[in-house]
């Protein structure tokens, strides 16, 4: 089989090439958030508010029906108010915010699957759970579309807030008290991301796009920018293999790309050369200075 024709399915069926365009575009603006959550050691907050989502869409759905801009209305909506609830506590409680969104995500998934048994049935609820990449329309990768164009200008305007931030958090907060703003404008455009990676992946997927392809590169590189280029194009190579393999081997296409990124993250951890647990125990000749 020559690559054309292991690419054909691409150029066959059109929602095969919706599929690829929707995954190209998420891994665009999904990677860098990852790398910030990585850096930040908040690896764990993005998939607490993946399930923090739930609820929100699930409430839009219960109102109109599969209707993207309901339920996306509502899951940021869940997002955001998670986010701000779990902020709370931890200000004005002992808890830490890892343990306050923790509650909070457990709480927001049971509440979700609640509302979406009441009026949806098991298709519904595995729709909303896992997603539907292969039934991107139009409409939602345009919404796709719009969510990344917003994140890719915040993220210009806030990088060097945010790689601030990961040096010296502290250091931020003192000097002209930008912290809380940088900090909450950055859980907006994770929210937003989440909500439309949903609409492809599922909540409970689609922060796999997000974070795997983040902590793959960090076996490769250490410098941010090669981090961050290393982390979309991870992304990118997920998503393509992962839609030709579900195809090709019938599985499904979610769950695909998360195993081939998940694979890629194995690998790495194996045979990065930046800590990996071979090449560390290699002879230092052999390693990356």
């Amino acid at each position: 089989m020559s690559p054309f024709d292991l690419v054909q399915p691409f150029a066959d069926f059109a929602f095969m090439r919706r599929a690829l365009v929707g995954t190209l575009i998420l891994s665009v603006t999904a990677a860098p958030i990852g790398v910030f959550l990585l850096l930040r050691r908040l690896s764990l907050t993005g998939d607490a508010m993946a399930h923090a989502i739930l609820p929100g869409a699930a409430i839009g759905y219960l109102l109109a029906g599969l209707n993207i801009y309901a339920m996306s209305i509502g899951a940021v909506g869940a997002g955001l108010l998670i986010a701000l609830a779990a902020s709370a506590v931890t200000r004005l409680t002992p808890l830490r915010e890892d343990a306050s969104l923790a509650c909070f995500y457990l709480i927001s998934l049971a509440l979700g699957v609640t509302i979406v048994s009441l009026k949806g049935s098991q298709l519904d609820l595995m729709h909303l759970l896992f997603g539907s990449v292969l039934a991107l329309d139009d409409t939602t990768i345009v919404f796709i579309a719009f969510v990344c164009s917003v994140t890719l200008v915040v993220l210009a305007v806030i990088w060097r807030a945010l790689v601030l931030e990961c040096i010296d958090p502290a250091f931020l907060r003192v000097v002209g008290g930008q912290g809380a703003w940088v900090h909450l404008t950055f859980m907006v455009i994770m929210v937003l991301n989440l909500v439309a990676g949903y609409q492809a992946l599922g909540t409970l997927l689609s922060v796999g796009l997000m974070m795997l392809p983040a902590a793959t590169a960090r076996f490769w590189t250490r410098t941010l920018g090669a981090l961050t280029f290393l982390a979309i194009a991870s992304a990118m190579m997920a998503a393509f293999a992962g839609l030709l393999i579900s195809y090709y081997l019938s599985l499904p296409s979610g769950p695909a790309i998360i195993l081939v990124a998940g694979s890629f993250y194995l690998i790495s951890v194996l045979f990065g050369p930046v800590g990996g647990i071979v090449t560390s125990r290699l002879p230092s000749r052999h390693r990356i200075a």
